[in-house]
């Protein structure tokens, strides 16, 4: 691609989520960011706990990566930021290799936001966003359901004051149980009285930071009482001033390791912040050009990774908070970003006597509310054996881990893809009983004329299914009385053909002709013609055999005489 088509394609992506800029909006918008920012703040903080990273490493992902995203996506509602479920990937696969928060740990955090930043741009310049469609729904919400189960066992030892071991849910809850009779009752109270808060507000109104009440509430508690003449354990210091850049280092990294987590969380911000993207696109009725989303989230994770940052992804949870708030554009989003600004230059200090438990707590229910049983029974009741494998996936987060996990999401969303193009429902052209032209499925004995078959294969022709044609063709021809003179092959639903395609077409050519059957194909588009002729089918098929559209070969084969 030229680089002055991709610099004309740049150019009409800039602040398409901002403009046209409504004035009777500023101060609703204004209002949105700030709530944003009061609820942000505390999350972003629990995702960082998530992640394995410093607190202030998720504080930055909503100032730099979220401002970018503004300037170049499309969508006036995706917010981008830390999110629970790239965090979760990145830890439950680094941590096999690395302690976190260590030197090692940290700096491939960097590298996954910088190089899924990378992978995210090469995608827009190819226009791969389409590349989200692969992971199923149902693949990712049986996903998400497991990473949020983990999440949540993972942080009960912090809630009850606990020291526990074990990366995967099993050796966690096993090493959490054993440990039960040591628990900290003081930190306990702490996690139980976040838990209300958080949760009573949250009836009340989802507008109500509840999660930085509970912050807010716990460090004053922290200040005016000793936490930790009590055994409360804190956060410690954290680090003031806005993020610099740095470039990351790639020294003594294990480079399969850090592979496989730019891979997983590259599928799974493309799938996840697409989805997100058309939902509230369409909720609200506003234009979206998915590849400039694609963009936005390259460059915030570039970003990201060189500011100090882990890995960013459009986040569903924070949209919701943003249209609940009133935002109906991404003037919210920039309002927010100069609000976390501000915290982060004056008032960290107060940070450092948050105790670890606040934020276990807030975690915990982050990953509750990832477990998605209303999409799980949406599944059961309309697709019971898609359903199981949701099962399966979640079952897989939840006993093998997040790496294998993501494997198994793919998996499975090729076996749902591949079950759907691999057994088409194939048609056969008739006449109905109002004498009108109409497609049914496959009925052995039926004509769409006497000596006459117009055959349609509803999916694309590739490797997988080109068999199946050939042995369907050739069953209908044999299960023919009287025998047939043409089979007509409506190709309207290929829209191009493989190799072994090909070369099936010219077996069952050969087949026909044995059977004394004319081959005719009809509605071949440009395309695939001049596959057919590179190939040499064309010749092996003959001109006259190939027909614009059904009808034209239908009056072919009743004028043939």
């Amino acid at each position: 691609m030229h680089i002055k088509n991709l610099t004309s394609r740049l150019k009409g992506t800039l602040f398409s989520g901002l403009l046209p800029l409504d004035r009777s909006r500023f101060i609703p918008e204004l209002i949105a960011g700030i709530v944003m920012a009061a609820i942000f703040i505390p999350e972003v903080m629990g995702y960082a706990k998530i992640a394995g990273m410093p607190i202030i490493t998720g504080i930055y992902t909503i100032i730099i990566p979220m401002a970018v995203f503004v300037i170049l996506g499309s969508s006036r509602h995706l917010i981008v930021g830390a999110d629970s479920a790239t965090a979760a990937i990145m830890f439950g696969i680094l941590v096999t290799v690395a302690m976190p928060g260590s030197p090692v740990y940290t700096s491939m955090a960097f590298l996954v936001a910088f190089l899924c930043g990378i992978l995210l741009v090469l995608a827009w310049v190819f226009k791969l966003g389409f590349i989200g469609d692969f992971l199923s729904r149902t693949a990712l919400v049986g996903f998400l359901t497991g990473v949020g189960i983990q999440v949540s066992i993972s942080q009960l030892g912090a809630m009850f004051g606990l020291t526990t071991t074990g990366i995967d849910s099993i050796p966690r809850i096993l090493s959490f149980l054993s440990n039960l009779s040591q628990t900290n009752l003081y930190t306990l109270a702490i996690s139980v009285g976040v838990l209300l808060v958080i949760i009573i507000t949250g009836r009340i109104n989802r507008k109500i930071p509840g999660a930085l009440i509970a912050v807010a509430g716990t460090i004053l508690l922290s200040f005016f009482y000793d936490f930790t003449q009590m055994g409360v354990s804190l956060v410690g210091s954290v680090p003031s001033g806005i993020p610099s850049l740095m470039v990351p280092s790639f020294q003594s990294l294990d480079f399969y390791v850090l592979f496989t987590t730019v891979m997983a969380c590259f599928i799974v911000i493309i799938a996840q912040s697409v989805a997100t993207s058309r939902a509230y696109s369409v909720k609200c009725s506003d234009e979206l050009d998915e590849n400039k989303d694609v963009l936005g989230l390259g460059l915030s994770n570039i970003l990201a990774g060189l500011t100090g940052s882990f890995v960013v992804n459009g986040s569903p949870t924070k949209t919701q908070i943003a249209v609940d708030a009133g935002a109906r554009s991404q003037l919210a989003t920039l309002v927010t970003a100069a609000v976390v600004i501000v915290v982060v230059i004056f008032f960290t200090e107060p940070v450092s006597l948050l105790p670890n438990a606040t934020l276990a707590a807030i975690v915990f229910l982050i990953g509750l509310e990832m477990v998605d049983i209303t999409s799980l029974k949406a599944i059961y009741r309309e697709m019971p054996a898609e359903f199981v494998l949701a099962i399966i996936t979640f079952m897989t987060v939840v006993l093998a881990g997040v790496l294998w996990g993501v494997i198994v999401s793919v998996i499975i969303s090729l076996i749902l893809h591949l079950s759907h193009s691999y057994r088409p429902n194939n048609s056969i052209l008739i006449r109905n009983e109002k004498g009108e032209w109409a497609y049914i499925p496959v009925i052995l004995g039926v004509y769409t004329e006497e000596g006459l078959i117009v055959y349609r294969f509803n999916r694309d022709l590739y490797y997988a299914n080109a068999e199946k044609l050939m042995k369907e063709v050739i069953k209908i021809v044999k299960n023919s009385d009287p025998p047939l003179e043409w089979l007509i092959l409506d190709s309207g639903g290929f829209t191009g053909v493989d190799y072994t395609s090909v070369q099936m077409l010219k077996e069952l050519k050969v087949k026909l002709d044995e059977m004394n059957v004319v081959l005719v194909m009809t509605t071949v588009f440009p395309s695939l013609r001049r596959q057919f002729e590179r190939s040499g089918f064309m010749k092996i098929l003959g001109k006259e055999n190939l027909y614009g559209g059904v009808n034209d070969a239908i009056n072919a084969f009743e004028n043939r005489k």
